[in-house]
């Protein structure tokens, strides 16, 4: 759970979190690699008023047409929702946003957003009812997650674009809510000046770092709170979900900060595989099981105990720091990624057996049964 920033290492580091205890769902984000080029790459749906004219002159049209801030504002804005979450023990808040999927609340955001919350509250900006939200699933490697809202019905239903029809230079807007303060999303113009970036998200709630391939770059000025927004097309298609910006500029600078969005199409493809109900190595669908451990790479293999959490499972047990796991359900563990991903395929009140190297060298098995965590 966090409102993160992701900004370039050239700008100004993330901002303080607000009052509160809450923290801005954005991430700060190095740019490592920087590849797109210009040209056609095709178009996406139009509006619906221009159903039933011929194709070509509507493409032409089109191509005409500057994007009309508050046009694009006024159709995108009641489709979005304000996010805060909380967690415990502290009671940390985040802030962020998200896009109605369907008109019974199904929701996209940002992974980050809902990373650790316990609790998550969602305000729909369209009829402005405040709502429970549980979190369906979830790709953290794609910053991406689905969540459906309590009892909601009737809700604005965003248009959905596509981003391979993203081009170099398309005029876009970034819409979503600026400082996490709620009310109407703020709405940013820019334009697209990458279409595969790569970047390095610095969560700044956490301070854990994840590499993101082929975001959309953006010429706008993103800020906390924003994370999970849209970014929606000249005729109001959501074409991307904001998920990091490079910084915000100082006075008497020339650059200009940058925003980055995962594009729709990939983002669409991890709700496609939460709807289906069949987990991933990387889509968890469902609670989150955890084993209440800290882990790390261990030497020459195998997954590092660098510490049982209190009242976790992993500790009840018996694990210990310095111990090693090396299988589950005799299935062999190498790395600390591993272990992640069988855990995340896994439910609540599942028992899994995990074979152990003790700090000793002595080889057991320890059948655990996992418990409830956080989107992790």
């Amino acid at each position: 759970m966090d409102d993160e920033r992701r900004e370039a290492t050239r700008h100004v580091p993330p901002g303080d979190p607000g009052g509160g205890g809450r923290v801005l769902a954005l991430i700060v984000a190095a740019v490592l690699v920087a590849a797109g080029f210009f040209g056609y790459r095709g178009e996406l749906p139009g509006w619906s008023t221009f159903a039933g004219q011929d194709d070509a002159v509507v493409s032409m049209t089109r191509e005409r047409l500057p994007l009309d801030p508050a046009a694009v504002a006024g159709a995108v804005q009641p489709a979005l929702v304000n996010i805060s979450t909380s967690s415990r023990p502290m009671g940390v808040g985040a802030a962020g946003s998200g896009i109605v999927l369907s008109a019974e609340g199904q929701v996209l955001t940002s992974h980050h957003v809902v990373k650790g919350a316990d609790t998550v509250t969602v305000t729909d900006v369209g009829n402005g009812k405040v709502y429970n939200a549980t979190v369906l699933g979830y790709d953290s490697n794609a910053d991406i997650a689905l969540l459906a809202l309590e009892g909601a019905a009737g809700l604005a239903v965003a248009r959905i674009g596509s981003s391979a029809a993203v081009r170099i230079r398309d005029e876009v807007m970034a819409i979503g809510n600026a400082g996490g303060i709620g009310g109407t999303p703020t709405a940013i113009a820019g334009a697209i000046t990458d279409v595969d970036s790569t970047i390095v998200a610095l969560n700044a709630a956490d301070m854990s770092r994840k590499s993101l391939t082929g975001m959309l770059e953006v010429a706008a000025a993103v800020s906390s709170g924003q994370s999970g927004g849209a970014v929606a097309d000249r005729w109001g298609a959501v074409i991307g979900v904001v998920t990091a910006a490079s910084g915000e500029s100082r006075p008497g600078e020339d650059t200009q900060p940058n925003g980055y969005a995962v594009p729709i199409d990939t983002a669409m493809r991890v709700v496609e595989q939460i709807r289906s109900g069949t987990p991933t190595d990387s889509v968890h669908i469902g609670p989150t099981a955890t084993l209440g451990v800290l882990i790390s790479d261990a030497k020459p293999s195998g997954a590092r105990v660098d510490m049982a959490i209190y009242g976790l499972p992993a500790r009840a047990v018996g694990l210990t720091e310095g111990e090693v796991i090396t299988s589950i359900d005799g299935n062999a563990i190498t790395t600390a990624r591993d272990l992640r991903a069988a855990i995340n395929l896994r439910r609540p009140d599942d028992t899994v057996r995990l074979g152990v190297v003790g700090v000793g060298g002595e080889p057991r098995t320890v059948d655990v049964t996992l418990t409830l965590g956080t989107p992790n």
